[in-house]
Formats: C-alpha cells, structure tokens, sequence
C-alpha cells in the first residue's frame, strides 16, 4: 500500500489518505490535525498540509 490523497475528501484528500495508509480512522486524523495546527499557531500546520498536497500523489480513479 502506498501513501496517496484518499478519494474520501474534505479539502484535498491528504489527510484521508495519512489515514488509509496507517489505517487510522480519517475523523480522528483530522481532528488531531486541527487541535495541532489550534495549539501551534496555525502556521505548521497549514505548511505541513500544503506540502502534503504537493508531494502525495492522487488516487487512481480505478481503485
């Protein structure tokens, strides 16, 4: 299985795919993202998350 944006979107799909890959629950990775980006300032997190964007590759439309 390799890292890849989740076809379960809220916004682009990166933490779905974090999620699938570890086999989280996506709500909980998602949650945890917000209170680390609330308790950091906001700034780590939305750069985490845009460098996500970049670099994780979309899910084949075929799977």
């Amino acid at each position: 299985m390799t890292l890849v944006k989740s076809r379960n979107k809220v916004i682009f799909g990166c933490l779905g795919g974090v999620a699938e890959y570890f086999g989280w629950d996506p709500t909980i990775v998602r949650i945890f993202y917000v209170l680390l980006s609330i308790l950091s300032a906001g700034f780590p997190g939305l750069l985490i998350y845009f460098i996500l964007f970049i670099l994780m590759p979309s899910a084949e439309k075929g799977i």
